[in-house]
């Protein structure tokens, strides 16, 4: 899925995301900043522990892998979009 600047969000779903980052409430976004780190680093354990694979390398190799960008873009936008909701709805 690909967004243009003149979706429906008001720009892409990244541009959004910073843009209520900057201007939401700072203990929220700290809040929610915290938990993507928690979430990452207990992926991270996971795919070591469980799997046995070198976490940076495996990364690596989805970032430079042509035949997943439309996929990795996908998943990119639905975090942005996911994590906009739960700042945005922690903040009203």
């Amino acid at each position: 899925m690909y967004f243009e600047d003149d979706d429906v969000l008001g720009g892409t779903p990244k541009s959004r995301f910073f843009d209520i980052v900057f201007h939401a409430n700072r203990n929220v976004v700290t809040k929610e900043l915290e938990s993507i780190m928690e979430w990452m680093a207990a992926l991270e354990l996971i795919v070591e522990q469980k799997c046995g694979l070198d976490v940076e390398k495996e990364v690596r190799n989805i970032l430079f892998d042509d035949s997943k960008a439309k996929e990795l873009e996908h998943k990119i936008n639905s975090l942005y979009i996911e994590y906009m909701g739960k700042i945005l709805s922690q903040s009203e």
